[in-house]
């Protein structure tokens, strides 16, 4: 899962960060609200973290902005604004929760699950043919039988059912899977894509794992297939 940390305190900024990361989550951080609207307006975030107090354009504005181009990714408020009108302000312009400074980091972390739990923003389990992914207790089943994968190709494979029937780039997988600024080469999601062949599509008549011929791959029931350009 992605998530974008538009925060401009660095020394708070680089904890949410790290923390973050350490919870398999790609992060992408934004230190001003300008470049927070650029990046959630263009990439697809699973959840942000907004501060209030940004240079360039404050967090309510960019709040506000986001939800008239009906970009409905959850958005968890921090901020050191602690009146009963800052808070249903934050909440009415859009945010999903409000989180007051200082805070542990233990329940920001409660409350970014908490928040991708939420349908129908979210749903808890994805299927396609017979292979299910449970996004709650981080499981992957094929006909049945528990396929044990990696963080890193859990992750792969969530992204490409959550875009079942459509294909991926190479350079979309880095960005969601990874993150924006993740300098190593594209053909690690070759990589990671024979890891997933091997312990999804092996020993399987039906093959649901497909290279889409010039852009990268797709996952997809062959059943459904009606696009020549798919193998």
């Amino acid at each position: 899962m992605r998530i974008l940390v538009v925060e401009d305190e660095p020394k708070l900024a680089r904890v949410i960060v790290t923390g973050l990361k350490a919870e398999q989550f790609a992060v992408d951080h934004a230190e001003d609200g300008e470049m927070g609207l650029e990046l959630a307006s263009e990439a697809g975030y699973d959840a942000m973290i907004l501060d209030l107090g940004l240079p360039k354009l404050d967090g309510m504005t960019l709040l506000k902005r986001l939800r008239k181009q009906h970009r409905e990714v959850p958005v968890i408020i921090l901020s050191s604004r602690s009146s009963v009108e800052d808070r249903v302000n934050g909440l009415q312009a859009g945010a999903d929760d409000y989180v007051l400074k200082p805070f542990a980091f233990e329940e920001l972390l409660a409350r970014v699950y908490a928040v991708l739990r939420r349908p129908p923003k979210l749903m808890d389990t994805m299927r396609v043919a017979d292979l299910e992914l449970d996004r709650l207790t981080r499981t992957t089943k094929r006909a049945g039988k528990i396929l044990n994968l990696t963080q890193r190709e859990f992750a792969v494979l969530e992204y490409l059912m959550r875009n079942v029937g459509r294909p991926v780039t190479r350079t979309m997988l880095i960005e969601h899977v990874w993150n924006i600024g993740y300098e190593g080469l594209t053909n690690i999601v070759d990589v990671y894509i024979n890891y997933l062949r091997a312990k999804v599509d092996h020993g399987f008549e039906k093959k649901l794992i497909h290279t889409a011929r010039g852009v990268g791959y797709v996952l997809m029931d062959p059943d459904e297939r009606n696009d020549d350009q798919v193998d």
